[in-house]
C-alpha cells in the first residue's frame, strides 16, 4: 500500500478537498501580494480607474532618499529587538513558575490570556491612562521611589519604550499557555534520571527543558517577530492618529498607512509594503536557518 501509485482520480479528489482553501488563499493572500508588487513599480497610478503609467524603480529610490522612511525602518527594528526576546524570556519564566504551582495555574492562565483576546484598541485606551503624565499608575510608582515623572506619551525619547512595554504585556498570554503545554509534554523520567545523576536544576533546565521545548520557542519567536514588524494599531491609538511626538513612533506600517490613506501616494505605499515583505521574508529565512542547528524535533 505504501508504494502504490497515486491515480489521477485520487489526485483529483485531493485537489477538490484543497480547492476551497486554495481559492481563499489566492483571493486574500496571493492576489494582494502580487498587486502590491505590480503597483510598487508604477510611476503614476490612478486609484479610481485602476490604471498605472510608466514602469521603473522610482518609488524605491524615493524610499531610499526619504529620511522619514529611514526613521521608520530604524524604529521598526528597535521595536522588534525590544519586544521579541523580552516577551519570549518573560513568558517562559512565568510559565516555569506556573508549572510549579498547579493549583493556581488555571486562574493565572485565564488572567494572562485575557489581554491577548481583548481588542488592542480597547486595551491601548486603558493604557493611555496608565501612561498619563499626571495621573498614570506608572508615574505614581516612580514617585514612590522618589523618581521624577516620565512623559510616556509626550516625550519622544520614551516613545519606543512605551510601545515596547505595552506590546510585551499584550502578547504574554498566548506565549505562556503554549510554553505550559510544551513544559508538560516533557517526560518526567528525564528529570528523574538527571536528578539521580546529580544534575542541578540549572543543568536540567539548560540540557533538558530548553532543547525539548525549542520547537515551541521557535514557533513563538517567528510569530512574535512577524507581528512586531507589523506594529501599527497601538501607535494609532496612543498618539491619536499620529506617529507620536516628532514622529518618534513612526514604523514601516505606519509609514505605509500615512502614504496610502493620508497622502494618497499609493505607489510609494506599495513600495514600502514590498520592502516590509522582503524584510520579514529574509528574517524568517534566517530564523529557519538558525533553527536547523538549535531546534530539536
Amino acid at each position: 500500500m505504501i508504494n502504490q501509485k497515486i491515480s489521477w482520480k485520487q489526485t483529483l479528489h485531493a485537489l477538490l478537498y484543497l480547492a476551497p482553501m486554495m481559492i481563499l488563499l489566492s483571493i486574500f493572500f496571493l492576489y494582494p501580494i502580487i498587486s502590491t508588487f505590480i503597483l510598487s513599480v508604477f510611476k503614476k497610478y490612478n486609484f479610481y480607474t485602476n490604471a498605472g503609467q510608466g514602469i521603473g524603480f522610482d518609488n524605491f529610490a524615493y524610499l531610499w532618499h526619504d529620511p522619514m522612511f529611514h526613521q521608520a525602518v530604524k524604529n521598526t527594528f528597535i521595536f522588534v529587538l525590544g519586544v521579541v526576546p523580552a516577551s519570549i524570556i518573560i513568558s517562559l519564566g512565568i510559565a516555569l513558575l506556573l508549572n510549579r504551582f498547579s493549583k493556581v495555574r488555571g486562574f493565572f492562565q485565564t488572567l494572562y490570556f485575557l489581554p491577548y483576546v481583548t481588542s488592542t484598541v480597547a486595551i491601548a485606551m486603558v493604557w493611555t491612562w496608565i501612561y498619563h503624565s499626571d495621573y498614570g499608575v506608572l508615574n505614581f510608582i516612580l514617585k514612590l521611589f522618589h523618581l521624577p515623572p516620565v512623559g510616556w506619551l509626550t516625550d519622544p525619547h520614551y516613545t519606543m519604550l512605551t510601545l515596547i512595554i505595552f506590546s510585551i504585556w499584550k502578547n504574554l498570554g498566548l506565549n505562556i499557555i503554549l510554553f505550559l503545554v510544551a513544559l508538560n509534554s516533557v517526560p518526567k523520567q528525564y528529570y528523574l534520571s538527571a536528578s539521580i545523576d546529580g544534575a542541578t536544576p540549572w543543568q536540567q533546565f539548560t540540557n533538558i527543558t530548553v532543547p525539548l521545548i525549542s520547537p515551541t520557542t521557535f514557533l513563538l519567536t517567528i510569530n512574535a517577530m512577524i507581528a512586531s514588524f507589523k506594529v501599527f494599531d497601538q501607535i494609532y491609538v496612543f498618539y491619536h492618529n499620529t506617529a507620536g511626538p516628532n514622529n518618534s513612533g513612526m514604523t514601516i506600517v505606519y509609514y505605509l498607512y500615512q502614504k496610502f490613506y493620508v497622502e494618497n501616494n499609493y505607489t510609494v505605499a506599495s513600495a514600502a509594503g514590498t520592502v516590509l515583505f522582503v524584510i520579514i521574508l529574509l528574517a524568517t529565512l534566517l530564523q529557519n536557518y538558525v533553527s536547523k542547528h538549535y531546534v530539536h524535533y
